[in-house]
């Protein structure tokens, strides 16, 4: 495997800070802890003799985490495995194999994208079953050893309560690694088996196009069988070279051969489908219908605030603003993909789409080049090519590189709406730059990365939750955990009062009135005690907001599913967050056992 410096000299540049404030985010919390421990043996004990317990606790923790023996862990590693194969971790392969195999029998190939479709199943199946999975293991090990009393047989050993925290988390770290590598396997060759098809087209199938200009052919077209719900057209130019036009997010590769009079053609595999494009973002701006420079666009009544619009057949156009592009890079020219919102303020006909054109711009000298007018369809992506050689309105010929990229390598992609009443949507990610593809199964391999790091969280706070509560109480704990982690970014939009119709309590309030989410509550004892319980609500949501991991970010299931590469430098990005996290909880975890009477 080649690493890409480029992906990984990155990670090393925001590495020393991250890892600064990671070390202040834990003295503080070590100090709180210690405080807290200190009041709770104060009460109990005095201030004086809970110094001195405090303070043994800490020179004995410091001691057991320096002192671990890797044999001793790895032993009880190797216990926890053989714990987890008895309580018939089998069943989990049966139950994925099961649904594997209805899947098929659901899962339309001829839908709008099925690589995508296929991609989100396999992913979300395998993360729901692994995390349910590391849920039971996890926070009912532990405790039922407690209850049953066999953890006393440990204890009782020259074994430190370091080591079986540890031991427990590495044991069902191995038992969930090599589920999550079988799965992985095998929901690939799923996906390739169910998205691989052809399609047949012989001589009958096409037909002349009209003659050219002096007669001579213009080739011949038509459509190929029909397979998986669809068939493409097929285009073939005089010189004899053919093409198939993309349908359904994929294209096939099509061979004509002579042998004499007769004309045979063979149709390859789909491609298109499987991708892991590497993609170069521009920073997006607007021009409302005068021109003028917005921050924004407009808004078309729609709440969710992602994409802004442009009104169509003004001045309007959305302009995105490319750094570092070089010859060197697109040495045939700017490849480019987009996504565009379309909003209809008549429908006209609905099977088509929206004109809209493309056009680029020198930033240093403002030269604007129009490049083509295409049809857009919404939520559609949409892949257009600006070559090198372009021409001005008046014929005037200009060079890509030379007239229209400035010396700091910056360019502007403009796009508008051709036609009146129409609008066109995009956000910043929208429209990018296509530098290339990466390998699609190491990108595929990525994203189950972001599964087993979700899996090692719960782990890690299962056994650390199972550590001073019962099983039940440890395992809806760490469910709550979990749901909250992933709706983290609701939770904090609503910790921080950034969601339509207020707090709970206020949102409680309008459900019974019926009152709508944008219009302000009268001023009164109702609204004030709403108001007044939403922000001790807020504050406490704040604070589950900061302590929980936002598992969310930890899935790449998005970037596989859509086709775009997960870089090196997001790959390392997450998985260190996930090991920082780990890392106090399982110290949380040690301390809690080390504290509780066992085998007492």
């Amino acid at each position: 495997m080649v690493i890409d410096l480029n992906d990984v000299i990155p990670f090393f540049h925001w590495l020393p800070g991250a890892l600064l404030y990671w070390l202040v985010i834990v003295a503080i919390v070590t100090g709180i802890a210690t405080v807290v421990a200190w009041l709770v043996a104060a009460v109990r004990h005095g201030p004086i003799v809970a110094m001195r317990l405090t303070w043994r606790l800490l020179c004995g923790a410091v001691d057991d985490l320096v002192r671990m023996s890797p044999r001793r862990v790895a032993a009880l590693a190797w216990l926890s495995i053989k714990e987890s194969i008895r309580r018939r971790v089998v069943i989990v392969f049966i139950v994925f194999i099961v649904i594997l195999s209805f899947a098929g029998w659901f899962l339309d190939p001829g839908s709008i994208n099925p690589g995508r479709l296929y991609l989100s199943f396999v992913l979300t199946a395998t993360s729901y079953l692994l995390l349910l999975l590391a849920l039971f293991l996890s926070t009912l090990s532990l405790p039922a050893d407690i209850k049953n009393r066999t953890l006393h047989t440990v204890v009782t050993k020259p074994v430190r309560a370091s080591e079986i925290v540890l031991g427990r988390i590495l044991g069902f770290a191995a038992v969930g690694t090599c589920l999550l590598v079988f799965m992985g396997v095998t929901c690939y060759v799923f996906v390739e088996r169910g998205l691989s098809h052809t399609h047949q087209l012989t001589a009958d199938d096409l037909r002349p196009l009209q003659s050219g200009p002096a007669g001579e052919p213009a080739g011949l077209q038509g459509y190929t069988s029909r397979a998986n719900r669809h068939r493409h057209k097929v285009i073939i130019d005089p010189s004899g070279e053919g093409r198939l036009e993309m349908e359904q997010g994929h294209w096939h590769r099509l061979t004509v051969h002579k042998e004499g009079d007769k004309v045979s053609y063979q149709i390859g595999p789909p491609e298109g489908m499987l991708l892991a494009r590497v993609p170069i973002y521009g920073k997006l701006s607007f021009r409302d219908r005068k021109g003028q420079v917005e921050a924004h666009g407009l808004n078309t009544g729609d709440e969710w605030t992602y994409r802004s619009y442009i009104e169509g057949g003004t001045l309007a156009a959305m302009v995105w603003k490319f750094q570092g592009v070089s010859e060197k890079d697109f040495p045939r020219g700017l490849p480019v993909e987009m996504t565009i919102g379309i909003f209809r303020t008549h429908k006209g006909n609905i099977e088509k789409g929206v004109p809209g054109s493309l056009a680029v711009r020198n930033p240093q000298t403002g030269e604007k080049v129009d490049v083509r007018i295409f049809e857009a369809k919404e939520y559609v992506t949409d892949v257009q090519f600006i070559p090198r050689q372009l021409h001005t309105a008046d014929g005037q010929p200009r060079d890509l590189f030379r007239d229209l990229v400035d010396d700091k390598g910056e360019v502007e992609i403009w796009l508008s709406c051709v036609v009146p009443q129409q609008y066109f949507g995009a956000a910043q990610g929208d429209l990018y730059l296509r530098a290339g593809d990466a390998s699609f199964p190491l990108n595929f391999a990525k994203g189950y990365l972001g599964i087993w790091l979700q899996m090692m969280l719960v782990i890690g706070l299962g056994v650390m939750f199972s550590t001073f509560l019962s099983g039940p109480v440890a395992l809806m704990t760490t469910l709550g955990t979990l749901i909250g982690g992933l709706s983290h970014e609701f939770m904090f939009k609503l910790a921080m009062g950034q969601t339509y119709g207020g707090g709970p309590a206020e949102s409680f309030i309008r459900m019974l009135t019926q009152d709508a989410v944008t219009v302000e509550m009268e001023p009164g004892l109702r609204t004030a005690t709403a108001q007044t319980v939403d922000a001790l609500t807020q504050f406490w949501m704040r604070l589950m907001a900061a302590v929980i991991p936002d598992f969310g970010h930890f899935s790449f299931a998005d970037y596989v599913a859509y086709g775009f590469n997960i870089s090196g430098d997001t790959a390392l990005t997450f998985t260190c967050r996930a090991m920082a996290y780990l890392l106090p909880v399982f110290v949380a975890g040690y301390l809690c056992l080390k504290t509780r009477e066992v085998a007492k």
